[in-house]
C-alpha cells in the first residue's frame, strides 16, 4: 500500500476516537500535511508528518506505516513517531498534569455520588465564587 487516506490512517492509528472525528478534524483545518491544511480524502504517504490541532495544542506524527484498519493500540504506536515539538509536549504534560491534580475525588470504596450527593454539589459550585479567593 503506497497510500492512504488522511482521515482513515489517523483513526486506524488512534489519533481520533472514530473516523467521524478525523474527517470533522480535517474540514475544519485542524489538520495540516507538511505545512498544507488537508481535506479528508488527502493521500498521504510514508514518511509524510502530519500535524493535528487537538484541544488547543498541536501534535506531529510521522507516518511510518501506512493502515487503513483500526488496530489495537500496541499496534497502533509502531505505525507512526511522535515529533511533536518539545515546547508543545511540555505544556500538554503541564495541563494534563495540572487537570490531573485539581480534578474532583472521591473516597475509595463508597460509591457513586447519589442525587442527593450530585444536588449539593451542584449548589456547592454555583453558590462559590469562583473568581474571588478572598
Amino acid at each position: 500500500m503506497s497510500k492512504v487516506r488522511v482521515d482513515k490512517w489517523l483513526w486506524s492509528v488512534r489519533i481520533f476516537k472514530s473516523r467521524t472525528l478525523a474527517i470533522d478534524a480535517c474540514k475544519g483545518g485542524k489538520v495540516r500535511v507538511g505545512s498544507v491544511s488537508v481535506k479528508p480524502s488527502h493521500q498521504i504517504a510514508e514518511g509524510d508528518v502530519v500535524s493535528v490541532k487537538k484541544d488547543g495544542f498541536t501534535f506531529s506524527f510521522s507516518a511510518l506505516t501506512l493502515i487503513e484498519k483500526r488496530v489495537g493500540a500496541p499496534i497502533a504506536i509502531t505505525c507512526y513517531r511522535d515529533v511533536t515539538p518539545p515546547e508543545e509536549r511540555e505544556k500538554y504534560l503541564a495541563w494534563f498534569q495540572n487537570a490531573a491534580a485539581t480534578s474532583e475525588k472521591r473516597d475509595r470504596g463508597i460509591g457513586r455520588p447519589t442525587k442527593r450527593d450530585r444536588r449539593e454539589l451542584d449548589t456547592f459550585k454555583s453558590d462559590y465564587d469562583w473568581d474571588n479567593d478572598d
